[in-house]
């Protein structure tokens, strides 16, 4: 918080006061004394006036939105009529195999081969040998997502069904963690904090650029978000995001897509004469050889990655250029680097429309 002008007293300053009070006000008395009655008296009174002074301070922090914390900060995101995103169940298909006619019922159990399990929501039967069941992850989070393909098996045998089974063509997604309040003074439009901030900073104006990314930003998951009004024509708004801390790439799937389009489609917000168009962005992976690297250990290379893996996460944007500068940048943040080159890419990287860069394979030479 900024500098109020007050200075909040120690503990030790307020007893060395009270202590002062008592022997002012009692001819004779010495509230300093160790074992005094006085003295213990004037200690418990400071402990008092200590955490007095803590809750006002606390009382203060609450007053103020990137400042305050828990209950305060949503009692401040319902003024403001910004709603926690709370975690959801990743849902889809899951492709089975077995005996024509053998029947799924709703509510059987499918594992992962990491052991996070999913239930059927609908009852399938067999026929051509193959079935689509619709299934839900049994607990909510990110974790529940999966590309298509990802292996499966029945945690307990269903007559005339193969065990083994995959995650179908569009993979299970929409799973998403609780959205986290963010730091005080954060302005990350991820974070709850920075979502009520944004809706009082940028008010809603009936379908600016600013409110579109808004809206998408509700939709649990979603981190980044683009908007390009008139790309695809007159009265057109194409709206483009990312899935950070839900895909190793960000790139959302087809049932995000699907998600945010819906939410965005509803009447209550975009304005009827708008046509939207909710896309992904396509992953175009950015290949970097740093040569050089000194010192060049485990540690390093780790902390080298993980620099690059943020400046794609802050710099890159659909149709966007990622500075060679910025390269060189984050690879010199890394805990432990004291020096390196660049050798690839030689200069500025600039992306398509519609393409956005992501983290590549990075060589150390």
């Amino acid at each position: 918080m900024a500098d109020t002008g007050f200075t909040r007293p120690t503990l030790a300053e307020i007893v060395d006061r009270v202590q002062s009070d008592i022997n002012s006000k009692l001819t004779g008395a010495d509230a300093r004394l160790r074992r005094s009655v006085l003295t213990a008296i004037g200690r418990a009174q400071a402990g008092l006036a200590h955490g007095l002074y803590g809750y006002q301070k606390n009382i203060a922090r609450q007053a103020i939105i990137d400042a305050c914390d828990g209950d305060s900060l949503a009692a401040w995101g319902r003024v403001f009529e910004v709603s926690k995103r709370l975690a959801t169940k990743a849902t889809g298909n899951a492709t089975l195999t077995g005996t024509n006619g053998a029947v799924i019922e709703v509510g059987e159990t499918l594992s992962r081969t990491d052991g996070v399990l999913y239930e059927t929501t609908a009852e399938a039967t067999i026929s051509a040998g193959v079935a689509t069941v619709a299934v839900r992850a049994a607990v909510s989070g990110a974790a529940g997502n999966a590309h298509a393909g990802v292996s499966l098996s029945f945690v307990s045998p269903v007559a005339g069904v193969a065990a083994a089974s995959v995650v179908a063509a569009g993979g299970f997604t929409g799973g998403a963690d609780d959205e986290a309040d963010g730091d005080a003074g954060t302005d990350d439009v991820s974070t709850y904090r920075g979502r009520i901030l944004q809706r009082l900073r940028q008010p809603p104006l009936g379908g600016s650029v600013r409110d579109y990314e808004r809206w998408a930003l509700e939709v649990a998951g979603v981190t980044r978000v683009w908007v390009y009004p008139l790309e695809l024509g007159a009265g057109t708004v194409t709206v483009r995001f990312m899935m950070d801390a839900t895909y190793a790439d960000g790139v959302p799937e087809s049932g995000n897509v699907s998600t945010v389009q819906d939410y965005i489609d509803d009447p209550e917000r975009r304005p009827v004469t708008a046509e939207v168009f909710v896309v992904a962005p396509i992953a175009e992976p950015l290949d970097i050889t740093v040569t050089g690297l000194s010192p060049n250990t485990a540690a390093v290379r780790a902390a080298v990655e993980a620099e690059l893996a943020d400046m794609i996460t802050r710099t890159a944007a659909p149709g966007g250029t990622i500075p060679i500068s910025k390269i060189w940048e984050y690879v010199a943040l890394a805990s432990g680097e004291e020096s390196h080159l660049i050798t690839i890419p030689s200069g500025n990287v600039t992306h398509s429309t519609g393409y956005i860069a992501t983290l590549g394979t990075v060589t150390f030479a």
